[in-house]
């Protein structure tokens, strides 16, 4: 039987201070206070940034734009067309077409998880970079999206490879014009900067994200212009609905007509629908391996129990 572990009173004020980010009270010394001395500023962050929309989409393009205003030193590196929905495709072809139209742009002839090969590889050959930031996708990725999103796909090539990701998308459930969502991009990146900043400064010295760990952030879009700030943050997990449900009909002559249409069920109460439908940020870990819990490997074992080859 494991033993609980019991903390002393003052390992839980700590703690505690340290989660909501309050200083504990402490006994009073005779010593007159010392003033403390000024925080060093951060060193920027080395950012690969990719995509699924191609590297030249106001997403990607914005992102750019607002996490070099803030300090980091990024380089994009992503598919030179619009990947969507490719998911973490690999190619596998003998060679692959890369381009550098400008310095810290490198536009790769593939899916979102080869610009990231790529990039991790050659661009930042013996050095891997801090973090990779993966969009912002123009579009919600939640639920059975997220399943097959270029843009979780790539952030998901990054934390197999052992680098902190997190992908980045904005859109709410409904469809609002373009131009309400690009608009809701700005808002999108200014959360991107201060979650980065919380990640530097809970991290140190060390991995900005717990090793396998990516984050999938979706951030609504909020206000009749896409201006609006969001209700909130919620750590969530992703929805197990599918959202999009195909439909097929044959044309009679070997091709078959498709329609996508959205099928949105109740949302699962704490998942990434829920929050994106009350206008909140979602927030959801993930990993790479698709490994499930304890409870899933005890039932499939069970399963199986005396199967032979």
């Amino acid at each position: 039987m494991r033993r609980k572990r019991v903390l002393p009173q003052a390992t839980l004020i700590l703690c505690t201070a340290a989660l909501v980010g309050t200083a504990p009270a402490v006994a009073s010394s005779p010593t007159a206070p010392t003033a403390p001395a000024p925080a060093a500023p951060a060193a920027p962050l080395r950012i690969l940034l990719t995509n699924d929309d191609g590297y030249n989409a106001p997403g990607i393009r914005k992102a750019f734009e607002r996490l070099t205003a803030a300090g980091h030193d990024v380089t994009i590196v992503a598919p030179l067309t619009n990947q969507s929905g490719t998911g973490t495709k690999m190619s596998n072809a003998p060679t692959i077409t890369v381009k550098h139209p400008e310095p810290k742009v490198w536009a790769v002839d593939g899916s979102p998880g080869d610009s990231v090969a790529f990039g991790l590889s050659e661009v930042f050959e013996g050095r891997a970079p801090d973090l990779v930031v993966s969009g912002t996708n123009f579009g919600p990725n939640v639920a059975g999206l997220a399943s097959h999103s270029g843009t979780v796909g790539g952030a998901v090539a990054a934390v197999e490879s052992g680098v902190p990701a997190i992908a980045l998308s904005t859109g709410g459930l409904s469809v609002p014009d373009p131009v309400t969502t690009v608009n809701a991009m700005g808002p999108t990146l200014d959360f991107a900067v201060k979650l980065i900043d919380r990640l530097r400064t809970r991290a140190k010295s060390g991995p900005l994200l717990p090793k396998g760990v990516g984050l999938n952030v979706n951030h609504p879009v909020v206000g009749a212009d896409g201006k609006g700030t969001a209700a909130g943050v919620s750590t969530t997990f992703q929805d197990p609905q599918t959202i999009l449900e195909p439909d097929f009909t044959d044309s009679g002559d070997g091709t078959w007509k498709v329609d996508v249409t959205v099928d949105m069920r109740p949302a699962a109460k704490g998942g990434d629908v829920e929050a994106v439908g009350a206008g909140r940020i979602a927030v959801s870990p993930m990993n790479a391996d698709w490994n499930t819990g304890p409870a899933d490997h005890a039932t499939t074992s069970a399963l199986i129990a005396g199967l032979r080859p």
